[in-house]
Parts: structure tokens; C-alpha cells; sequence
């Protein structure tokens, strides 16, 4: 508890000396990184004001000024961001840099983080530098406990809303989301509970919550029924889910909305503040969170990122039958429960060390500085088996020695509501290694995070995260580390930068 107190005092202080909460942003001057056009706190409070921004001399970097030396996020475990930069490159298009958010590169890779044994979150913080005098790439790994046995759980009461609207016929949507749901389906315990809601120009509720034990086939049927229709009323599709979810609603369970769309809503209410006004509503009241899942080369990415940050949860993107047997198989079925609420974290940089810094992506999930321990003001939901990463640039001051930083966690437990709060420190030592000399997993980390910020760029130039390398110099690196880890996933990654330099070449 003493522990506690001289942390919060700590962070305290750097608050009342911080400037007016500026919230850093992702990469400067070219692309935005996804929507910040309305406050993501939930709580009706207007966003933090950004405090005055300087500088140095022929850089282009957005920094934190001084005295502000706290930057503070709502956690976010998205990674379809991620996923449809990879099918519009295999398609053989640049993705619009406006749908490239760099914490989504990240998160989508494997850590070596520890994990906690109960809810909540190991904080792991280190770091490496860059080929730029001073400057530091930082990671701030959070983790939580492993997915364990399905056996474990609460059970889950899930409503899929399933689009079928004419633009799901294409190969590669509505059909993939039916074999994978059923697929789901007999994974699925049998008290868990399903219920479907279809929308194209209405919406039909297609299945009641429905408990599985006895009636797996009826759920079979609803799905192998499914064909394309109309065109997209998402809004209707969307309330006719939380309703169904609403008259559906079991106490004890995991009550969560598992959105299947394109995300193209072109009839009916088709204004994202309206449909969002209705998730934000039953989440409030219900606790039911939302599961967004993308398809489709033609994908509404901001609106699908807007309506699962208001509903309290994420979004995943699936463009074959590998990505969707891992969302839908392998991911939903493990991670319905949830370890966290409202999760933020909070890193304090030392004015002794640091010159200045900024966080990588996480452009819409900024929660102003004094709202960290306000645990009215929304934050992320968390389940098991995942970790969230956060990547900043630092620029250490001349000759620094000694505490660099402190990164802190905050959540709400799922079942008490309790808040709780873990600690990280990092010391200038770490920073002694070059990025590419550190640990595997960090160069995995940082070369999704160099990537991001390189499709970010629209002209093809290096953009301002600190040493960062060419295409050409990422794709050689990107090759070696698939070598080297003999993990699919980065090989995956591999050939993603691979495309996009025969794309800029």
C-alpha cells in the first residue's frame, strides 16, 4: 500500500506540473492514422486540449513539450488495421494511409511478455537505440493471463449480426463467415448460447438466444441458410442485435455482439453518431460489448473501428480461410472472457533524462492526463491470452543517467469493478543496445511499428519515426527475422513489405 502511494504521489506531482494534457499524436504531417472526430472516453467530457507543440531545428517530429511529460492512452487490442493493410497489398494496392494505425501493426505479433496468474496485467518496459544521435525507441508491454482451458470460463451468450447484403455474395465474405461459424459452432460449450441477427435493407432476427446443448443442429440450419441480398442498412442491423442480445441477456455470462460486415452502410440510418449513440446506450446499461470483424477488399475501417471503440470492445479483419479460422476458431472461443475493464495506462517520463518524446499510433485513444485514476471516464476492455504494446520515440537529454520512465496500468476488475494499478520502471542503462541488436521480439515489434510509419508517408519518403529504414532495408531485415523465429506470422509480415516496395518502386 506505501508502495502505492509514493507511485501516485510521483505521478501526481508530474501532473500538476504538466502542461495543459496534450495528447500525443501518432506519425506527423502525413496521414492521421484513423478517425479522432469524437471523444472516445464515453463519458460525454469534451477531449483533452492539445497543449502547444514545438520542434527542433529541420525536424518534422510532433513532440511533447516541456514540462509535459505524461502521455496516457486507453488500451486497445485491435488488429484490423493490420489485416486489411495485408489484403490491399495482396491486391495490389498501397492501403489509404488514413486506415493504417500503427498500434494495430504491433499488436498483431506475438510477445515473450510475462503474465500475471489471476486478472489484470504484468507491465514489462524496455527499450533500444535507434541510428539517430539520442534517440530511443521505448516499449511499454502490457500482458495479461493466459487464454487457460475453455473449460474455465463463464459462459457466453454471443449474438452474431451478420451482414448479407448484395456486397457479401463477392468470394471471400459471407461464405467464409458461414463455414467459420459453424466451424465455431461445434467448438462451443454447451452452455454457451447463440443468437443471429441478419441485416441487409432490414434487419431480421434470424435465431433467438439459443443454448447449445440440444440444439447445435437449429444453429447449423440459421447459418446454412444465410444467402446475399439487398443492400447495407447497418444501422438497422446493429440495434436489432443489441435488442436481441438485450432479450438475451444471462447473468454470470460473457454478453458480447459479434459484428460480421463490410462495413459499407449505404440505407437506412447510415450516420455513425446515431448507430453509436445506440451501442453506447446498452453497453452503459447491459455491459454488452461488441466484436467487430471485417471482410471484404472494399472495407468501412473508420466506422468499424468506431462502433467496437463504443461498444466496448475490438475489431479483427479476415480475408481467407487462415485469417478467419484464427478469429473465429481459435480467438473468439479462447478469449470471451474478459481480465480487465476499462483499462488505461499512464507513462511518466523523467524530466531529468528526457528531452522528448512521442507515443506511435494510438491517435484515438487518448485519455487526458488527469483522467487516469477517474475510473467513470471508459477506457479498453481486455481478455485473457493477449498483450498490448505501446512504442514511443525518445530523445534522451545530453549525458542522461539514470530513471527514464515509469509506465503504469489501471483497470477495473470484471466481476467486482475494484480498480487496480501495476507498475513499470526503465532506466537509462536499458537503452544500450541498437534496435537491432535487442531482443527478437522487440526487432518484430519495431519493424511492424517502421513499416506502419512508412505506408503512413504518401510520397514513399522516410517519414519522422526516428531510423527508420528504407523498404528495401525493411524487407532484408523482415526475411532475416522470419528466418530467424521461423514464425508464419512475421514471414507474413515479410511479404507484405515486400509488396509494397515492388508497389513504390
Amino acid at each position: 500500500m506505501e508502495r502505492y502511494r509514493i507511485r501516485r504521489l510521483r505521478v501526481a506531482l508530474l501532473a500538476v506540473t504538466a502542461a495543459s494534457g496534450l495528447l500525443l499524436t501518432g506519425c506527423s504531417g502525413t496521414g492521421d492514422g484513423g478517425s479522432n472526430a469524437s471523444d472516445k472516453s464515453g463519458s460525454g467530457l469534451a477531449p483533452a486540449p492539445r497543449g502547444e507543440q514545438h520542434t527542433t531545428p529541420g525536424d518534422s517530429r510532433e513532440v511533447a513539450p516541456s514540462p509535459d511529460y505524461l502521455s496516457t492512452f486507453a488500451l486497445d487490442v485491435d488488429t484490423a488495421s493490420y489485416g486489411y493493410a495485408r489484403r490491399t497489398l495482396a491486391d495490389g494496392r498501397l492501403p489509404d494511409p488514413s486506415t493504417v494505425r500503427p498500434e494495430e501493426f504491433v499488436n498483431s505479433f506475438r510477445q515473450d511478455y510475462d503474465r500475471p496468474e489471476g486478472n489484470g496485467f504484468t507491465v514489462t518496459v524496455d527499450g533500444a537505440r535507434t541510428s539517430e544521435d539520442d534517440w530511443s525507441l521505448v516499449r511499454v508491454g502490457l500482458a495479461t493471463r493466459g487464454a487457460g482451458d475453455a473449460d474455465d470460463r463463464p459462459p457466453a451468450a454471443l449474438t452474431f449480426v451478420i451482414d448479407i447484403s448484395g456486397s457479401m455474395g463477392e468470394p471471400g465474405r459471407l461464405d467464409l463467415a458461414k463455414d467459420s461459424l459453424d466451424t465455431m459452432t461445434d467448438q462451443l460449450r454447451d452452455d454457451d448460447s447463440v443468437a443471429i441477427v441478419t441485416f441487409s435493407d432490414e434487419a431480421e432476427r434470424v435465431l433467438p438466444m439459443t443454448r447449445l446443448d440440444g440444439h447445435r443442429d437449429e444453429v447449423h440450419d440459421a447459418i446454412d441458410g444465410l444467402e446475399p441480398t439487398d443492400s447495407t442498412n447497418l444501422g438497422a442491423g446493429v440495434e436489432t442485435g443489441y435488442e436481441t442480445a438485450e432479450d438475451g441477456l444471462r447473468d454470470g455470462a460473457t454478453n458480447r455482439v459479434v459484428l460480421i460486415s463490410d462495413a459499407l452502410a449505404n440505407t437506412g440510418d447510415t450516420d455513425s453518431e446515431t448507430i453509436l449513440e445506440r451501442i453506447a446506450s446498452e453497453r452503459r446499461e447491459h455491459g454488452i460489448t461488441l466484436f467487430g470483424v471485417g471482410v471484404g477488399s472494399d472495407y468501412g475501417d473508420e466506422l468499424m473501428e468506431e462502433l467496437a471503440d463504443k461498444g466496448d470492445g475490438h475489431t479483427a479483419y479476415v480475408s481467407d480461410e487462415e485469417g478467419a479460422r484464427k478469429v473465429f476458431v481459435e480467438q473468439l472461443p479462447q478469449n470471451i472472457d474478459l481480465t480487465a475493464r476499462d483499462a488505461k495506462a499512464q507513462v511518466a517520463f523523467d524530466p531529468k533524462t528526457v528531452q522528448e518524446f512521442r507515443l506511435i499510433g494510438y491517435d484515438d485513444r487518448k485519455v487526458a492526463d488527469d483522467d487516469f485514476r477517474d475510473d467513470s471516464v471508459d477506457g479498453g476492455e481486455v481478455g485473457p491470452g493477449h498483450t498490448v504494446t505501446a512504442l514511443y520515440a525518445v530523445r534522451t537529454k545530453e549525458g542522461a543517467d539514470g530513471h527514464l520512465a515509469t509506465a503504469s496500468v489501471r483497470w477495473l476488475d470484471p466481476g467486482t469493478r475494484d480498480p487496480h494499478e501495476e507498475s513499470g520502471q526503465l532506466e537509462t542503462d536499458a537503452l544500450d543496445s541498437s534496435v537491432h541488436r535487442a531482443s527478437t521480439r522487440f526487432q518484430v515489434t519495431t519493424l511492424a511499428a517502421y513499416f506502419a510509419d512508412t505506408l503512413r508517408s504518401t510520397d514513399g519518403d522516410r517519414t519522422s519515426l526516428p531510423g527508420c529504414p528504407s523498404l528495401s532495408e525493411l524487407n532484408e531485415q523482415a526475411r532475416d527475422l522470419a528466418r530467424n523465429t521461423e514464425d508464419e506470422d512475421v514471414s507474413q509480415l515479410a511479404d507484405a513489405i515486400g509488396e509494397a516496395q515492388r508497389l513504390r518502386d
